[in-house]
């Protein structure tokens, strides 16, 4: 997919993305950004989303609305009105009813998107992986397939090891040495068993101290899913995609980490660049727009792949060199959501643009640029 058109469906009055290999969505709470990327797997994995409902037997009975309440949550069948929506995505417009008649369900994981949502909090109970039966038939669909990824992956794939963090086949040593500076400080994951399932904690280098779900971090209880969701994506060995999967969405990726460790998220982002994975994002972060503004600066101005890496402080080694000329190489889009249903390209994101929208990068620099003002004035009077 490479546009996507949406008019009258929920908040979307009138938005067009134009997505590129790193797309971002930023604007105010509420303004349709999740709904949008929920809708962008809808529409590209309508198959196996109907397979993952038969396999768990939940039937909607024929009926759109109970099929949109159980793919974006109960309630939600309002957004569609199907003599008002128009959804176009590549110049070809096709309504949700089609949809559904057009794709049978075929057998899961058979998925082109992998989508981790901002309540990716709620895939672990207590330090448990959740599967998606342990949800609501009215809770949101990407809830409850994020979670069931993850809790395949610690209970099945790690079934043997004990150890979630540090995982030398996982992750390259540059990424986990600074996951465990920014984020774990001296603690790795680990697993411990309960009742026969793997139930996490945190727990010190010498494995006399270990820390239960509830006293970690709010920052740490945030990462953790999104640590899994990216050991989902990146396979070891010679295989750089998992099976089919083609996108990946994440959703606001900042959520409670320090600047350090969004800085860290981000450079894994331009891993699954690097791995060939086409990422949209949404976020409410000036800190992830920096790091899109400093690489497209650095590409517009000659610079190259070190220059990438000193943004990160990462080591400048063969491996991490290529996944910096990948950024430089990838085509980066933004697209701001207004509270009036529309989207902005602000791409450029030229602070001296004649739009507010872009020169504010989404409203996202409008506060500090306010204080900045308002303080160099009591300053200028005072003296």
């Amino acid at each position: 997919m490479k546009k996507l058109k949406v008019s009258h469906f929920g908040q979307l009055r009138d938005a067009e993305v134009a997505f590129g290999d790193l797309t971002v969505l930023v604007g105010p709470q509420a303004t349709g950004k999740s709904i949008f990327m929920q809708l962008v797997k809808l529409l590209i994995d309508m198959s196996s989303i109907k397979a993952e409902f038969s396999r768990f037997s939940i039937g909607w009975g024929e009926d759109v609305g109970h099929f949109l309440d159980l793919y974006f949550g109960e309630g939600m069948s309002k957004l569609y009105d199907s003599k008002r929506t128009i959804i176009v995505p590549d110049g070809k417009k096709l309504s949700i009813e089609s949809l559904l008649r057009r794709h049978a369900a075929k057998a899961h994981g058979n998925d082109e998107v992998f989508l981790i949502p901002a309540q990716r909090v709620l895939s672990l109970r207590e330090g448990l992986t959740r599967p998606f039966t342990d949800y609501r038939s009215g809770d949101p669909f990407a809830v409850r397939e994020f979670s069931e990824r993850l809790h395949r992956l610690v209970q099945m794939e790690f079934s043997k090891k004990d150890e979630l963090f540090p995982v030398s086949n996982k992750l390259k040593k540059q990424y986990r040495d600074l996951i465990a500076e920014h984020i774990f400080g001296d603690f790795g994951l680990k697993t411990d068993p309960e009742r026969f399932e793997k139930r996490m904690v945190l727990q010190n280098a010498s494995g006399t101290s270990s820390l239960p779900y509830l006293v970690w971090s709010a920052g740490q209880r945030e990462f953790v899913p999104l640590l899994l969701g990216f050991y989902w994506l990146m396979t070891p060995g010679a295989v750089s995609r998992r099976d089919m999967l083609k996108y990946v969405l994440i959703e606001e990726p900042e959520m409670g980490l320090h600047p350090n460790a969004i800085s860290v998220v981000m450079l894994l982002v331009l891993e699954l660049l690097n791995r060939g994975y086409k990422v949209c994002l949404s976020t409410h972060s000036p800190h992830v727009l920096d790091i899109v503004w400093g690489i497209q600066t650095i590409r517009k101005f000659g610079g190259g792949a070190d220059d990438v890496l000193n943004i990160f402080g990462a080591s400048r080694n063969p491996g991490m060199r290529q996944v910096a000329n990948t950024a430089l190489k990838s085509r980066m889009a933004v697209a701001y959501f207004t509270r009036e249903g529309r989207t902005i390209d602000i791409t450029n994101l030229d602070p001296s643009a004649e739009t507010a929208a872009e020169a504010g990068w989404g409203g996202l620099t409008e506060f500090s640029g306010r204080v900045s003002e308002i303080v160099s004035g009591v300053v200028a009077n005072h003296s």
